[in-house]
């Protein structure tokens, strides 16, 4: 049996002139691609006005991409870019938070739901988060093909030796290795893929919709939840981190993971959902 997995996969699928397309880019429109078809069985199922999804996916995209930048910046090293905000707008250089995105997203969605459905958020909410998950162990897996966000060194067969000089190595010089280390981003791409089949099942089998805010509070709750322990053994994205009893990853997850419990306990109060066949 192998003491670890070494993994030597190149960040970019094939280069078009000084241009790369990366696996992360190509899993990020996969993502996006199949949850909008996904959305798009939403609105038939219930009968809403096809001219809805577009505007529903361009609010989304740029809520989660402004979204996650803008918290990238300002939670993991808001001296850098308050001084430097030109930085900001160089996203093509890395740097993009979960949770900014998410935060994106609510905006967002407000914004969608007084201009076009004139709905509530949490009726938005509760479609858009049910294909998020998909989204999101893409996003991870993308995280893997660049060598990024992985754990602490550990003894387990599957950890992983990533290259630590992924740049130098590209151009030409020998690997560096890190020590075999937790996978974080598959452990977390698992979870969300969890995460999307519970959601799938809630909507299309048990038409929990109909409770607004239940599959809502149930996507926060798996999520962030998930994010909260992973987090254990993942390495710290900032140095300001290694002092905390929690790092930031973690005090950020918490009110979400808390706003999910009161979002379940909200749809349910009026009667439990009928989970039986």
């Amino acid at each position: 049996m192998l003491d670890f997995i070494t993994w030597t996969a190149d960040p970019a699928i094939f280069t078009i002139g000084s241009r790369e397309i990366r696996w992360y880019g190509l899993a990020f429109a996969i993502g996006f691609a199949i949850g909008y078809m996904i959305v798009e069985r939403m609105w038939k199922k219930e009968g809403l006005p096809p001219a809805w999804i577009d505007s529903l996916l361009i609010y989304t995209m740029l809520g989660t991409v402004i979204g996650a930048r803008l918290g990238h910046c300002l939670f993991y090293a808001p001296e850098y870019y308050l001084a430097n905000p030109i930085e900001i707008f160089k996203i093509w250089e890395g740097g993009l938070a979960s949770h900014g995105g998410t935060l994106g997203i609510i905006i967002a969605i407000y914004f969608y739901s007084k201009r076009v459905s004139h709905k509530s958020m949490l009726w938005a909410f509760d479609k858009l988060v049910v294909p998020t998950g998909l989204v999101a162990a893409m996003i991870r897996l993308g995280n893997l093909m660049n060598h990024e966000i992985y754990g602490h060194s550990t003894d387990l067969p599957w950890g992983f030796r990533f290259i630590d000089n992924l740049h130098a190595w590209r151009m030409g010089a020998e690997p560096i290795f890190t020590a075999p280390s937790h996978p974080t981003q598959l452990y977390e791409a698992a979870c969300y893929l969890v995460t999307f089949a519970i959601c799938m099942w809630l909507y299309f089998k048990k038409e929990a919709w109909k409770k607004q805010g239940l599959i809502f509070g149930v996507f926060m709750i798996c999520v962030f939840g998930s994010r909260f322990f992973i987090e254990f053994v993942k390495n710290d994205q900032e140095p300001f981190e290694a002092g905390m009893m929690l790092n930031m990853g973690q005090w950020l997850s918490i009110p979400f993971v808390l706003a999910g419990c009161w979002f379940v306990w909200r749809a349910l109060r009026n009667g439990k959902l009928k989970i039986e066949n």
